[in-house]
């Protein structure tokens, strides 16, 4: 099936000289390109692979101003549709992702069982075992806030970088619209999610040696949650008010109006007895608490629907 379809590597490159070498030489045969995208690296590594490598499958792409990982990856992505490439493999530099992995990223979407595929670092216990214990918190978070706000519950390591996505999946992408920054891979789950991608995960090994992860605590407490709010948003109101009508929808509209029906009703007669100093009558506390369970259930069968919902087909079965 690898014959059957061109496969692009795209390599941000941003202090990485020191390892882009030994992933380069790492490439399987069957890739018929390597874009190394040079993102404004202050160690000139773009530079250094057009010096040193031989390779004729790599083209080294420049950036004049650094716009980020995400920002690099986009770049790749619009080389890889001028080439007509079929697959396109997102590896980072750092030699961290094992390039002989690819032939098993892809294998899903080759099958035609999926248009988007990432790594999972969780999946086997010894690599849990050697995961930084801030990344493995950190990761194990993002994981779950990453369920809320794309709707792939079946998904976890949503930030991990070695991905692989078929080209009419990037089509329908507005890829100037996604983040260029350390959000980018949690910004491109939302986006496949709103395309209705099938979004798979791939069990990986990692390696941890002497690199560094530039994604500061502070960037994920601080400029992720407002970020992650309104891609929540903007998925519910898409996939459940604009795009279709269905049982998640009802479930979705109960569930909000009862919860607030029982705490503008409850709150309102407490209020009101508390100030004549009487007992509030248990016809009261019961229809306030029967909204309240109302409301309740009705969320509980919201995000049971939502999680059973995920996109069947994939997007390149009807190309």
């Amino acid at each position: 099936m690898l014959e059957e379809y061109t496969t692009a590597v795209v390599i941000p490159s941003y202090k990485v000289k020191k390892h882009i070498s030994d992933v380069l030489r790492s490439i399987p045969s069957f890739v018929t390109k390597v874009y190394v995208v040079d993102d404004c690296c202050p160690e000139e590594s773009g530079k250094f692979v057009q010096e040193n490598c031989a390779d004729e499958r790599v083209e080294v792409l420049f950036h004049k101003e650094n716009q980020g990982v995400g920002g690099a990856v986009i770049t790749g992505y619009k080389k890889a549709l001028e080439d007509k490439v079929n697959i396109v493999v997102k590896i980072d530099g750092d030699g961290q992702m094992d390039p002989t992995l690819i032939a098993g990223l892809i294998k899903q979407i080759t099958q035609g069982k999926a248009d988007y595929t990432k790594g999972n670092r969780f999946f086997y216990p010894r690599t849990l075992a050697k995961m930084p214990w801030l990344r493995l918190v950190g990761n194990s978070a993002l994981s779950f806030i990453n369920k809320f706000v794309n709707g792939y519950w079946h998904i976890m390591d949503p930030t991990n970088g070695f991905t692989a996505i078929h080209r009419s999946a990037i089509e329908l992408l507005d890829l100037d619209k996604i983040s260029k920054r350390y959000f980018f891979e949690s910004d491109m789950l939302f986006r496949l999610a709103i395309c209705r991608a099938v979004v798979e995960d791939f069990p990986m090994l990692s390696k941890y040696e002497d690199e560094e992860s530039n994604l500061s605590i502070r960037k994920v407490l601080f400029e992720f949650p407002p970020k992650y709010l309104k891609r929540f948003i903007k998925r519910i109101i898409y996939t459940y008010f604009l795009r279709d009508f269905n049982a998640g929808t009802f479930y979705l509209v109960l569930g909000k109006l009862s919860t607030w029906a029982a705490i503008i009703y409850g709150g309102f007669h407490w209020y009101k007895y508390n100030a004549l100093n009487e007992s509030t009558p248990t016809g009261t506390i019961m229809i306030a608490t029967v909204l309240l369970l109302v409301g309740i259930q009705s969320m509980v069968a919201f995000f049971n629907f939502d999680i059973s919902s995920k996109p069947q087909r994939p997007i390149q079965a009807n190309n």
